[in-house]
């Protein structure tokens, strides 16, 4: 999944966006909010990280400009001020959650995978897909009871198909939710992981999960 971190302060900019990635995200960082208003406006983010104290271009103006331009992504804001009157209007903007600073790493993290969730529509942490389940917040993966270890890179991929189980999956959409943009996105790579990842989840006598429509993309499922 893909996160926006705009904040202007580089020592919490830096490590939100660590942690992030270390919990499997794709990861992009402004420190303005003109420039991240430039990111959001040129990708697919499933969650925009935003800071309302912004230097150039402020925190709630970047909110408006990307509900009037029809933006989809979830926005979290982060604000040092614990108001109604504050979180009432950033609501009212059309933001989708508030944390207020200073704050915990994990809190953050949670917020974080409700809103893909609720992006996703999955109302639970835990996915099932046939024999196979998945903890979003352990991270961990397992099919007809038996654990599969992944990297982060593979688990980030299965998560992302599984968030949109049933339904096609092009290569664009991997490219634009999984990875960094600055990836060579005519390489193969899509095709390498997806590779990858079937050798560890199609275990030895259990069915085929993830079905290729040739020229289109891929499909997770018990059936094509």
């Amino acid at each position: 999944m893909r996160v926006l971190v705009i904040e202007d302060y580089e020592l919490l900019r830096d490590s939100v966006s660590q942690g992030l990635r270390e919990a499997g995200f794709a990861v992009d960082a402004a420190a303005s909010g003109e420039e991240g208003l430039r990111y959001a406006q040129s990708g697919q983010y499933d969650v925009i990280v935003l800071d309302l104290m912004l230097p150039r271009l402020d925190g709630l103006t970047v909110l408006q400009n990307l509900r009037q331009e029809g933006s989809p992504s979830h926005v979290l804001i982060l604000t040092a001020k614990d108001t109604a009157a504050d979180r009432i209007k950033g609501l009212n903007l059309g933001a989708d959650d508030y944390l207020v600073k200073p704050f915990v790493f994990e809190e953050l993290l949670a917020r974080v995978h409700a809103l893909v969730r609720r992006k996703y529509a999955a109302k639970s942490p835990i996915l099932r897909i046939g024999d196979m389940q998945i903890d979003t917040v352990a991270r961990t993966v397992s099919r007809a009871g038996r654990r599969i270890e992944l990297t982060a890179r593979e688990y980030a991929l299965l998560e992302f198909l599984a968030m949109r189980a049933g339904q096609l999956v092009t290569r664009t959409d991997i490219w634009e939710h999984v990875y960094e943009f600055h990836s060579d996105a005519q390489s193969n790579v899509v095709d390498v992981f997806i590779g990858h990842l079937r050798r560890k989840i199609e275990l030895p006598g259990l069915g085929r999960l993830i079905h290729t429509r040739r020229g289109q993309g891929y499909v997770l499922g018990e059936t094509p």
